[in-house]
């Protein structure tokens, strides 16, 4: 029904369809109705909005103030105390009152303004750069095991390393020259997990035939065996102050030993696939797991209970290294940004490790920051830990008589010095690789 005023006749229809007009673009906004009236309340809107959002920095503090470069005279002073801010509020504020179209130049894209200076400044400054590393040569290649080398271990006095192998049996041999000192026999399939005890003259060894023993290296033979596991054993790791050892296998469980008793303290559960690495560290969380299920679980030891669970990772994690010195340790998996770096005491994401497409194996890292990660194809990477920028790439040559697919590389440690590194592969050897000091 048409409106009627006072005098009782009908306003003209131009004026009804300018209000009906008005009134669709208050309810329809960003239509061309209105458009003049809408751009004007939109600039008045900007301007306040800058206004208030940027009237308490307009004017640098006396601290950089001073810190600006430049002579600083009283048209100078006049310049910085506007500041870069300044500039940037009255290039908004020209855009809130001409339009886009009139707006002016950016002062901001001139190379020697004063805001990119600082912009600049301050991303170099949260940049963090890579150490130098020197390189990583192979300088000895061992032979004598005849199965996959499967795990390495250096005792704690730096003169002699362990070996375990498919062929069933650990050898002892000397650091320095290379030499085979000793052979240990008694496991019944390839021995998987390798520990020397830094407090006792024992030796710890895990296969995959269930067995978890303990041999006595003042005599060379086993004094105890570990039972419970339920399949094979693929990891082993000593706690550094107390008589425990932590030991996982198939059985997508890690198990937690008295050392003297041989009693079965806790049994850690919760993964869903076979727990493939293991590590013991001082601090909570005392042990950190790497499952088959692509998650790493961090351990309240005391409990027997799951701290936190992990699940950055898209495939099965098969490698931990725990930092020496630092509170962290990194990952490695299969695919794509495969390796990963996490801080404790919560497993805190760091950064990535991007760049080495391959299945990694095996992970160890030095006191002086070079995290080494070896692939099952063969594949090598030396990173620096602390960015994860790799500084390195080698190849795991297969020795004459083996095959190009013998290549893999499975199991890697550092020596107590952190200046070598002693890995063992599918080809049956074991390689020596060393800094390159000069």
């Amino acid at each position: 029904m048409a409106e009627v005023d006072s005098t009782g006749t009908v306003p003209p229809l131009e004026y009804l369809l300018r209000r009906s007009e008005k009134r669709t673009a208050s309810v329809f906004l960003g239509t061309s109705l209105g458009a003049k009236d809408d751009e004007k309340s939109a600039r008045m809107r900007l301007s306040m909005k800058i206004r208030d959002e940027y009237r308490d920095v307009k004017t640098l503090p006396a601290v950089l103030l001073a810190q600006q470069p430049g002579p600083v005279g009283p048209a100078r002073s006049q310049i910085i105390t506007a500041g870069p801010q300044t500039e940037s509020i009255r290039l908004i504020e020209d855009i809130g009152r001409n339009g886009p179209t009139h707006a002016t130049p950016n002062p901001l894209s001139h190379p020697q303004s004063t805001l990119s200076q600082a912009l600049i400044r301050r991303k170099e400054a949260r940049e963090v750069k890579p150490d130098y590393h020197p390189p990583w040569k192979l300088v000895r290649v061992i032979s004598g095991h005849l199965g996959w080398v499967r795990s390495v271990a250096v005792e704690p006095g730096n003169k002699w390393f362990a070996t375990g192998a498919g062929d069933r049996v650990v050898k002892i041999w000397d650091l320095a020259s290379g030499e085979l000192k000793l052979s240990l026999t008694g496991h019944i399939s390839t021995v998987r997990g390798l520990a020397v005890s830094p407090r006792h003259p024992y030796l710890f060894s895990a296969g995959e035939d269930k067995m978890v023993k303990c041999w006595d290296l003042e005599s060379n033979k086993v004094i105890r065996h570990y039972h419970g596991h339920l399949s094979g054993v693929y990891a082993l790791s000593l706690h550094p102050t107390l008589d425990i050892l932590v030991t996982s296998g198939r059985d997508a469980s890690a198990r937690v030993w008295d050392m003297r008793t041989k009693a079965q303290i806790h049994v850690l559960s919760g993964h869903t696939g076979t727990v493939a690495d293991v590590r013991c560290q001082e601090s909570d969380p005392q042990v950190i797991t790497a499952s088959m299920d692509s998650t790493v679980r961090l351990w309240d030891l005391a409990a027997g209970k799951t701290l936190t669970q992990l699940t950055h990772h898209k495939k099965s994690v098969r490698a931990l290294a725990i930092h020496p010195t630092e509170f962290s340790f990194a990952s490695g998996s299969a695919g794509g940004n495969n390796i990963k770096k996490w801080k404790c005491p919560e497993g805190i994401f760091v950064h990535n490790f991007s760049g080495h497409d391959a299945i990694i194996n095996t992970l160890s890292v030095n006191a002086d920051g070079v995290l080494f990660s070896g692939g099952d194809n063969g594949t090598l990477t030396f990173w620096d830990y602390k960015t994860g920028v790799p500084f390195q790439n080698a190849e795991d040559i297969p020795q004459p008589g083996s095959l190009e697919a013998e290549a893999g590389v499975f199991c890697s440690t550092f020596d107590q010095t952190g200046t070598r590194l002693i890995t063992g592969g599918a080809d049956k050897t074991i390689k020596i690789y060393a800094e390159q000091t000069q």
